[in-house]
């Protein structure tokens, strides 16, 4: 059994076969996955796909891309959805210095503000940065993240933003990213991350893993990350895709609270 922990089901690349699409990733041994809110919108639309699968689990919050729209009142409805049984996670959120679609000065203000919200409701973080990883461990360290405990989603930083999260108690969770030719740093990364600190996703419909590029990705695809992983493990044994499939979903219940 696999989960899938970033997803973004609700996205409109989905919306003609997106119940097929689910059964696929269900019949590949996609155990679970977590759909993710990027804003106020398609966090609601994540919380209403778990609702209506009884597998899959939401994450609420604000995109670095999307921070400039947040408005009065939006925190208020994120502690509504909150309340929901589904809700395992708040983000992704972080920073973004590589397009800079929101202020960089707002994106750290309101990466606090978030920090800070998903302290009040107790839940995990899911973390995304790029070119930004200064700032990035930075403001987690001064905003007490370590108590709640979170998640790199798509891992794909260096050497030292990977001991950093590690140290911070952070997971690190690789995607489709790792399966790809000129990949080879990051499997050299992901071959040092202790077993019990490693998730997977597929990001989809982003980051269509190796057989697969050129086509839209799904949660189905995740096994060719658990494969490659298990390529690379560097703990003395032989470690087969199901291992981990089992190591990775431990992990994943373990950090989101799932049953």
């Amino acid at each position: 059994m696999l989960i899938d922990t970033h997803t973004h089901l609700d996205d409109a690349r989905y919306e003609s076969d997106r119940d097929a699409m689910i059964a696929r990733a269900r019949e590949s041994g996609v155990d679970t996955m977590i759909t993710i809110g990027c804003d106020l919108a398609t966090s609601r639309s994540a919380v209403a796909l778990a609702n209506q699968y009884p597998f899959v689990y939401a994450s609420i919050g604000v995109h670095p891309h999307e921070v400039k729209h947040i408005t009065d009142g939006w925190y208020d409805e994120f502690r509504t959805l909150a309340h929901d049984r589904k809700v395992v996670a708040y983000g992704e959120i972080g920073l973004d210095y590589h397009y800079n679609h929101s202020d960089p000065e707002l994106q750290r203000l309101r990466f606090r503000e978030q920090i800070q919200l998903a302290r009040e409701l107790k839940l995990p973080v899911i973390i995304h940065t790029r070119e930004a990883q200064d700032d990035t461990i930075r403001i987690l360290k001064e905003e007490r993240a370590s108590e709640i405990g979170g998640v790199f989603h798509c891992f794909s930083g260096d050497a030292w933003l990977a001991k950093d999260a590690i140290e911070l108690g952070f997971y690190l969770s690789f995607s489709g990213i790792l399966t790809f030719q000129n990949a080879t740093m990051l499997r050299d990364i992901a071959r040092t991350v202790p077993a019990d600190r490693v998730l997977i996703e597929t990001d989809c419909p982003y980051l269509t893993p190796v057989p697969h590029r050129g086509k839209r990705n799904e949660p189905a695809f995740v096994k060719q990350v658990a494969d490659v992983l298990a390529t690379i493990a560097s703990d003395g044994t032989t470690v087969t895709s199901e291992e981990i499939g089992r190591r990775t979903s431990d992990n994943a219940r373990r950090l989101f609270k799932i049953p």
